[in-house]
């Protein structure tokens, strides 16, 4: 897959679109001065291929742009991706035209939505020949499956201007959560070391010893119940006869006798006693002890009643007769003479201010006193014998009380029998369910299930055995190290032509799948590149390593684009605010030359299939060079068309 055109589309909807031409195939250098716009290139790119996130900082580009667009070429086919400019951080939404050689531009009244960025990743790792893969990560390793895309190929594509002149990442995005792992699992595939077959071959592998698992832990709790079953069996016994359900368990027993003692036990069907009508009986009692109470409770107030009359007649005949004592000593005076006179003292002549009363009225009071007690005495003995009654009848319904508690006391003892009953019947079920479980279990999973169990973990381990020695065969890492080994070559010969510091004595100059980055094999040890320095020196040996991978990529036909991005490659021989790379004097241009001869000798030596776009400060006078040249910005040239700006909303 190449690049054959870059677009970008006024928001006002003007028809003609920035277009940028590249040469598929070819070198393609894109010069000029800064803040002209070179770095938003790779941005645009990555975006209109298909990523969410929009990366370009708001501008002259954002503020003037409604959509960007790519036109490329994979085979005999072309594609159309464009994207809108989003208006958040990110959008899915796209537009997507696929057609033959004569496929070109649209115009912006063409322009719409009908796809989103996810139809263009399929779309892409299709055509680019990327396989149905799903990577399964090793089991335990934390992380989810994944579908391999272009989404992944890509960031084998692209190089920033703070990338590839980074000592510590190697690859487009490494830094980013989640992204160095990504790679390190797919790079693998991309290099051929792995694919679909080895990916299902590791999945069966992992499935088959999980299973093995799962029937190696069933034959251990089979043994376990085999050589256990007999101590269980006989427990069992002896707890069927401590239920009642059989006699005795002989001290030596073969297994069949245990069991066909077992089945009595099982067979066995006691009898629980039955008291029927007891419920009824204890409702009669209670209804006489209801009645026997009111009768009681009716006596206790009669009684009560009684006594307090008797309490009563007993306050008024004492007072009766004191009254009576006081009055009798008046018969003593004898008879007075009615004219008396009432108001004057009879012993000492004196007036008296209350008149006395007359002796007669005394004497019948005193006769009258007396009827009273003897009428008192009269009503006694009456209520002596009703009081008897009384009590005999109280006597009588105690009597009757405690025979209806005895009764009662008689039926709650036969329920509590009865209860016992039940309960030693419930605790007979239960023994006789464990006794049925355990035959069940002992007929099913016995020595024969045992049997099964052990032919089913000895077929699923020749099954784990062949296929680990597949996997052992197309060993992932050991493979990839393989290839890696031809990039390696590349990147020796091209390091030392390009006299990076190390290089000369190194012995090796390779990509470490582990580190993610450029290591160099040395008679004193590894040395990566985290401990080289100078700027130079980084971004020579990202030069040399993506140049490698993407010749590696070609010659094996791999489904990753055939394009390389790389944005200010020779950053490093600049002062960092240089406006324009043709006004200093001072640097390195024989270095910078050969950086940039090495890229040329690169896309020759790949005869069509490899791609490279740089975007640099860089305009060297060399004839090859400014062949390469499809766009220089300088004298007011730029991304955005000054028009753009000036008329642009």
């Amino acid at each position: 897959m190449h690049l054959l055109a870059l677009a970008l589309y006024h928001r006002d909807g003007r028809p003609d679109p920035r277009v940028i031409r590249f040469r598929p195939g070819a070198l393609n250098i894109l010069t000029g001065e800064s803040e002209t716009g070179k770095s938003a290139v790779l941005g645009i790119v990555e975006y209109c291929l298909g990523r969410q996130t929009f990366t370009l900082p708001d501008g002259v580009i954002t503020n003037t742009t409604g959509w960007y667009a790519l036109l490329v070429q994979v085979g005999p086919t072309r594609l159309f991706l464009g994207r809108p400019n989003p208006t958040g951080a990110s959008t899915n939404k796209a537009m997507l035209v696929i057609g033959d050689h004569t496929l070109d531009l649209p115009t912006a009244d063409q322009m719409h939505v009908n796809a989103d960025a996810a139809a263009i990743r399929a779309e892409l790792s299709a055509r680019i020949g990327i396989e149905d893969f799903r990577f399964q990560p090793p089991p335990g390793a934390g992380r989810s499956a994944f579908d391999v895309s272009s989404a992944q190929a890509v960031l084998l594509c692209l190089q920033k201007q703070n990338e590839i002149a980074n000592q510590s990442l190697l690859f487009h995005r490494q830094g980013e959560p989640g992204i160095a792992q990504t790679i390190k699992d797919t790079l693998p595939y991309f290099l051929g070391a792995a694919g679909p077959d080895q990916a299902a071959r590791r999945h069966e592998l992992a499935e088959t010893n999980k299973v093995l698992r799962r029937v190696n832990k069933q034959i251990e709790e089979a043994r376990r119940r085999v050589e256990d079953g007999e101590a269980h069996r006989v427990a069992l016994a002896r707890l069927a006869v401590d239920g009642g359900l059989i006699a005795d368990v002989p001290e030596a027993l073969t297994a069949a006798a245990l069991d066909d003692l077992l089945r009595q036990a099982l067979e066995a069907a006691p009898s629980v006693p039955s008291l029927p009508g007891q419920d009824d009986r204890r409702e009669r009692l209670a209804a006489e002890r209801r009645q026997l109470r009111d009768q009681m409770q009716e006596v206790n107030t009669a009684r009560a009643i009684l006594d307090s009359w008797h309490e009563e007649s007993t306050a008024l005949t004492g007072e009766l007769h004191v009254q009576l004592s006081r009055l009798k000593p008046i018969g003593l005076l004898g008879m007075a003479p009615d004219n008396t006179d009432a108001q004057t003292c009879p012993l000492c002549s004196q007036q008296l201010p209350v008149p006395d009363p007359q002796i007669s009225d005394l004497q019948a009071l005193t006769r009258r006193l007396d009827r009273e007690l003897e009428d008192l005495s009269a009503l006694q003995p009456g209520r002596t014998r009703h009081r008897e009654e009384l009590d005999g009848q109280a006597r009588e319904i105690q009597a009757r009380l405690r025979s209806n508690a005895a009764t009662l006391e008689a039926i709650n003892t036969s329920d509590r029998q009865l209860r016992q009953a039940q309960d030693l019947r419930t605790r007979q079920a239960h023994i006789q369910g464990r006794i049925l479980q355990e035959l069940q279990r002992t007929t099913t999973q016995g020595k024969d299930g045992l049997a099964e169990l052990q032919r089913s973990a000895d077929r699923l381990t020749e099954q784990a055995a062949a296929l680990q020695n597949l996997v052992d065969s197309d060993e992932v890492g050991a493979e990839t190290e393989n290839r890696l080994n031809e990039v390696a070559d590349l990147m020796t010969d091209w390091a030392r032509a390009l006299g990076l510091e190390h290089a000369a004595t190194a012995d090796e100059v390779r990509i470490s799948l582990t580190l993610l980055n450029v290591v160099l094999r040395t008679p004193a040890g590894r040395r990566p590149l985290t401990r080289i320095g100078s700027a130079k020196n980084w971004i020579g040996y990202h030069l040399v390593a993506h140049l490698a991978l993407h010749t590696y990529f070609n010659r094996h036909n791999r489904p990753v684009p055939g394009f390389l991005m790389l944005d200010q490659p020779t950053q490093a021989f600049f002062p960092e605010e240089v406006h324009d790379a043709d006004t200093v004097l001072d640097a390195d241009w024989e270095a910078v030359r050969a950086y940039f001869a090495l890229i040329s000798q690169a896309v020759s030596r790949n005869e069509g299939g490899l791609q490279v776009i740089v975007c640099d400060h860089v305009n060297l006078r060399d004839e090859w060079f400014r062949e390469a040249v499809v766009e220089n910005w300088r004298g007011g040239a730029a991304l955005i068309p000054t028009d753009w700006i000036t008329t642009g909303s």
